[in-house]
């Protein structure tokens, strides 16, 4: 039987592994999928797990730069140019990876100091105004991924074919809402069930963080389903690379969940 593949990651698709996969579903020679050389090592799930977290010692050593500089200006216009350059050249960086994956090695690096600069940025403007804001949202992130890691190890919490439709509908739902708001701003249509501290826009938020988390499962389900297909060792820095862009989100949702909660007290 054919494995099936889905995550709402862009970074993670049935695609993700290219033709080793399908090849390995086929019963094809693992060799030749994927451009595989013979000597080639394979992905390991304790090689994601280590590219990881390199990945994101990159992406919190370069966020420090935002942060002091402004912390030691008070000025945030000197921020706009590093939001500039993390934010274009995340995405792009980003885009890169996704279509060359073999290219991993090298983008994934860049693309979590990019995002390094981004949240070292956003994460001063918001401790400015709510002290002690960022390193509740860092905690709150990295327990929520401890927490659904252990679930889904322990196999509490499993990925199945309805689970992942329902969160793949879930985050397709999200980014509809999040376009729509983005278009109505540029005709100064202020959506505020999105962006005010109304009890419906926290529990728009709540749920939004809730849909972030899980697609953390969906990542550890597919990273799981690549090592166990073999696949090429590179992936291992895709893997990563795709799990850092989640928990950049998860972290932002965060981090606006909680001033909304700061701005009713």
């Amino acid at each position: 039987m054919k494995t099936a593949f889905k995550t709402s990651n862009p970074a993670l698709s049935s695609k993700s592994f290219g033709g080793f996969v399908g090849a390995r579903a086929a019963g094809a020679n693992m060799n030749d999928a994927a451009g595989a050389r013979p000597d080639a090592a394979a992905m390991t799930i304790q090689g994601a797990v280590d590219k990881t977290a390199i990945l994101l010692a990159v992406l919190i050593f370069t966020a420090i730069w935002p942060w002091k500089l402004f912390f030691d200006s008070r000025n945030p216009e000197l921020l706009l140019p590093w939001l500039a350059i993390g934010g274009i050249g995340g995405f792009v960086i980003g885009m890169v990876t996704i279509f060359k994956k073999t290219w991993a090695p090298v983008t994934a690096p860049i693309y979590a100091a990019c995002e390094g600069l981004v949240l070292g940025s956003i994460s001063a403007l918001f401790e400015l105004r709510y002290p002690g804001i960022a390193i509740k949202s860092v905690a709150l992130t990295f327990g929520v991924l401890l927490t659904l890691l252990v679930a889904y190890r322990t196999g509490a919490l499993r990925a199945t074919a309805g689970f992942k439709r329902g969160v793949i509908a879930a985050t397709g739902a999200i980014v509809i809402v999040y376009l729509g708001s983005f278009v109505l701003g540029f005709f100064g249509v202020n959506v505020s069930f999105m962006n005010s501290s109304s009890p419906l826009s926290i529990g728009i938020s709540l749920v939004i963080v809730g849909v972030a988390a899980l697609n953390l499962v969906l990542d550890f389900d597919l990273i799981e389903q690549g090592a166990k297909l073999g696949a090429p060792k590179y992936m291992e820095w895709y893997g990563a690379f795709a799990l850092l862009m989640t928990l950049v989100w998860l972290y932002l949702e965060i981090l606006r969940l909680l001033a909304k909660l700061n701005d009713r007290r």
